[in-house]
């Protein structure tokens, strides 16, 4: 049946997972291919678990920095900015012993900075919201203090964040 070109028949949708492991699949398919291509294939999956060995030494702020190329044991490095390259330059020692222990032959390791990339989001900050114990002690503790200028700060302080908190429950 021929279909107008308007027409797109129904296509039941993947889950991201579903499509990552198609893609991933399609490439490696596409790689396995072609003799040069294939020729790639071991040096990618190298360098996939040398990615793999840095990030699980490094702690996490340097999940952002990846591994642009390693030959001769120099390991070259990515960094999204200046201050996480100065930061990466700290822990190369640390990062090339656990490296030397786990069986790859790095001699030395240069960081690049490649300023168009973007560093991942920072954690989300802890709220901590008090409890309704809290609440009354504080509440408790203005009307406990004296009633002398050098306390007003204070009492107003206390019972503003007291109200605040109030109005948000």
């Amino acid at each position: 049946m021929k279909y107008p070109s308007t027409f797109t028949p129904y296509r039941p949708s993947l889950s991201s997972a579903q499509r990552m492991a198609k893609s991933t699949k399609d490439a490696s398919d596409f790689l396995r291919s072609n003799s040069a291509m294939a020729a790639l294939l071991p040096a990618l999956t190298r360098m996939n678990a040398l990615q793999k060995a840095c990030a699980a030494t490094l702690p996490t702020m340097f999940a952002a920095c990846e591994i642009l190329n390693f030959e001769a044991g120099v390991l070259v490095m990515s960094a999204p900015n200046a201050a996480l390259a100065a930061r990466l330059k700290q822990q190369l020692p640390t990062l090339q012993d656990r490296l030397q222990k786990d069986g790859w032959q790095v001699n030395s390791i240069r960081i690049k900075v490649q300023v168009g990339r973007i560093a991942p989001p920072p954690a989300p900050k802890r709220v901590i919201e008090l409890t309704d114990n809290a609440l009354s002690s504080f509440a408790e503790l203005s009307n406990s203090l004296s009633n002398d200028p050098r306390s007003q700060g204070l009492k107003d302080a206390i019972d503003a964040m007291v109200r605040r908190r109030k109005a948000r429950a």
